[in-house]
């Protein structure tokens, strides 16, 4: 097996199969991290995949275990979007990242990676919608060199992803996320 990206309807995935997640930082260092994440498939958003309630997150310097579940969108974007079901206080969680590759490891276990962008587009349970780690943006556009482009860039894509979840476009409509919430239901047994 290779560690090179590839389509997803070429890996051959099967709803339920694990799918590692994999955040970089753009220096290529470690970033948010988890193992239990579950194929649910895809759609004409992108590919998604569920992280069950009990899910352990990690990065260097913080982990948790999470006490609700969630699914994530991959589309062929420069965002990942995560849908959470009982968080106490984040209803989307829109990371701003490179465009998704989904590759299988030596080990044949397939894995979502993608480059953090430093931005994100929450959805709060309040119903505020907010672009925050504006400073992170700025640090690490000195830190790691980030081109203008990249910069503008990701801007640009916060602006279009939080107008996109203020209206409620799919898929940040209600219908979309529900339906593979459904999906992991099946699979975990919830």
């Amino acid at each position: 097996m290779t560690d090179a990206p590839i389509a997803p309807d070429a890996l051959d995935l099967v709803p339920g199969e694990q799918v590692l997640l994999r955040f970089r930082k753009y220096d290529g260092g470690r970033h948010w991290e988890a193992e239990t994440g579950v194929w649910l498939g895809r759609d004409a958003h992108g590919f998604w995949v569920g992280f069950p309630e009990g899910t352990y997150y990690e990065r260097p310097g913080r982990s948790f275990t999470a006490g609700w579940g969630s699914v994530s969108l991959f589309p062929a974007a420069g965002w990942a979007a995560t849908f959470n079901r009982d968080h106490d206080d984040t209803e989307v969680y829109v990371d701003l990242t490179s465009e998704p590759e989904l590759f299988r490891d030596a080990d044949g276990v397939a894995v979502a990676a993608l480059i953090d962008l430093d931005l994100d587009v929450l959805r709060l349970r309040t119903g505020e919608h907010v672009i925050v780690d504006q400073d992170e943006l700025v640090e690490h556009r000195e830190l790691f060199g980030y081109p203008d482009e990249l910069v503008a860039k990701v801007e640009a894509d916060a602006d279009a992803v939080l107008a996109a979840a203020r209206a409620g476009e799919a898929p940040f409509d209600a219908a979309t996320p529900a339906h593979w919430f459904a999906v992991l239901d099946g699979l975990v047994g919830r």
